[in-house]
């Protein structure tokens, strides 16, 4: 049996621009998925702390401080919300009890301020 736990999260991030007319996906600063353990391309939940949207979406790679919601993701959040961006992973029970997630708290410019494993 395969559980599908909280691999890691980007906590409290601000959305920088919201495009529409993407195809889709969340770009993110890349030293933020680096920190964060994530990679382009990884499936993402996304929380928005304003407005209780929950959606789920892919992630590319943005510019330093970006937090872009793109395409349909446009419609679900405004530059300045506040989101938290969860990964998670495929484990065994085995696995699960000894994992230890990350966690990546940044600052209202989407600066690292601490990371924890």
């Amino acid at each position: 049996m395969m559980l599908q736990m909280f691999k890691a999260k980007i906590h409290r991030a601000v959305v920088t621009g919201a495009e529409l007319a993407y195809e889709g996906s969340l770009a993110v600063d890349p030293l933020l998925l680096e920190a964060a353990g994530m990679l382009v391309g990884e499936r993402v939940q996304v929380v928005n702390l304003n407005n209780g949207e929950r959606f789920e979406t892919y992630l590319i790679s943005g510019e330093a401080g970006e937090v872009c919601l793109n395409g349909p993701a446009a419609r679900l959040g405004l530059a300045g919300d506040k989101v938290i961006i969860i990964s998670y992973a495929l484990l065994t029970p085995e696995e699960a009890r000894a994992f230890t997630p990350t966690v990546v708290l940044v600052d209202e410019r989407n600066r690292i301020k601490s990371k924890s494993k």
